[in-house]
């Protein structure tokens, strides 16, 4: 053999996984008595968009990118929110049912008596234009806000509130 010629060592790299002491794999959803405490704490501010978006993410479970970009006629037919809607899926490209509830369809009407719109309008609009949607990452930010106001850790949450479980 050759002097010249070095082979790698066998030794492992020490280097940290990017992923080490961070949680992995599903995370916990929301339970019954924190989505009454986001709830209550919404309407104690007198947040409506806020408290119309999170009763919408709970009803419908829908991701994010589909939550955000939810349009006025997705949910409402001759001036009134329906009790059932149905979108496509941006990911799947699967239609999705869902049901509204009463308190849903409360805070959803008085979002929309608020803010006014056409049917081609999205429900949640973007603060800088008209035209467009509410990102998804200020959704994600206002998620995380709302799960810190109740006293639990966002980092520790699902982004798909109460995905599994339906609360009324």
């Amino acid at each position: 053999m050759e002097q010249g010629i070095r082979f790698p060592s066998p030794k492992l790299k020490t280097q940290t996984p990017w992923n080490a002491g961070k949680m992995v794999g599903a995370k916990r959803a929301l339970k019954e008595k924190h989505v009454w405490a986001i709830r209550f704490w919404l309407a104690h501010e007198g947040r409506i968009r806020d408290r119309a978006l999170f009763d919408l993410a709970l009803d419908s479970k829908l991701r994010g990118c589909d939550l955000v970009t939810l349009r006025i006629g997705d949910i409402v037919t001759s001036g009134q929110i329906r009790s059932r809607a149905m979108i496509v899926q941006q990911k799947t490209k699967r239609p999705v049912q869902f049901e509204i509830t009463e308190t849903t369809r409360e805070s959803v009407r008085a979002w929309l008596e608020h803010r006014g719109g056409s049917l081609q309008d999205f429900i949640f609009p973007s603060r800088l234009s008209a035209k467009a949607h509410l990102g998804t990452r200020q959704y994600a930010r206002l998620l995380d806000e709302w799960v810190e106001a109740v006293g639990l850790i966002p980092a520790n949450m699902g982004r798909i509130p109460c995905a599994g479980q339906k609360s009324r």
